[in-house]
C-alpha cells in the first residue's frame, strides 16, 4: 500500500510524494519478513503525464535489515507492488504504456506518438520494452499452451 502524503502544483508540473505503509518487507533473498528499519530514502520513479502536464513521483522507501542471521543479504529496500520494480526508473504503468506503444508502433513511429503522449523516451528505449524477458517468457508459455490445446 502506498500513502500519498502531499500533492503539489508549480504550473508545469504535477509533484506527487508518497511513501509505503507496510509495516515490513519480505527479504528477496531468504524470503524472511521484517520490520526492522535501517533507513530510507527517496525515489525519483518516472510516471505518465496527468493532464497533459508531467508527473513528477516522489516515493519514500525504506532500507530494512533482515532478521534470518544466515540471509546473504543484510539490507534490502521495499519495493511497493504494481508501482516500482527493482533497479526500476519508471512505474509499471509509464513501463506498460511504452510497451505498448513499441508493440504497436515500434522505432521511430512510436517515439513521435510517445512524445505527444508526455513520455520523454527514444526508439530503441521502445524497442527493449517489447523485447523484455519477462514479456517473452509470458509469450512463451501462451503460445505452448496454445499448441498443447491444438494438438500440436
Amino acid at each position: 500500500m502506498v500513502a500519498i502524503t502531499s500533492v503539489a502544483s508549480d504550473g508545469e508540473a504535477i509533484r506527487v510524494e508518497a511513501r509505503g505503509t507496510a509495516s515490513g518487507a519480505c527479504c528477496p533473498a531468504c524470503r524472511g519478513w521484517s520490520a526492522q528499519v535501517h533507513g530510507s530514502y527517496r525515489r525519483f520513479p518516472t510516471d505518465l503525464a496527468c493532464g497533459g502536464r508531467p508527473c513528477v513521483l516522489v516515493l519514500k522507501v525504506r532500507r530494512f535489515l533482515c532478521a534470518a542471521p544466515a540471509c546473504p543479504r543484510r539490507r534490502f529496500v521495499e519495493q511497493v507492488p504494481g508501482l516500482t520494480r527493482r533497479h526500476g526508473r519508471t512505474t509499471e504503468r509509464l513501463r506498460s504504456t511504452m510497451s505498448k506503444v513499441g508493440l504497436a508502433l515500434a522505432g521511430r513511429a512510436g517515439a513521435r506518438l510517445a512524445t505527444h503522449l508526455g513520455i520523454v523516451t527514444c526508439r530503441n528505449t521502445l524497442l527493449r520494452r517489447v523485447m523484455d524477458p519477462e514479456r517473452l517468457l509470458c509469450l512463451v508459455r501462451s503460445l505452448r499452451r496454445t499448441t498443447r490445446r491444438r494438438g500440436g
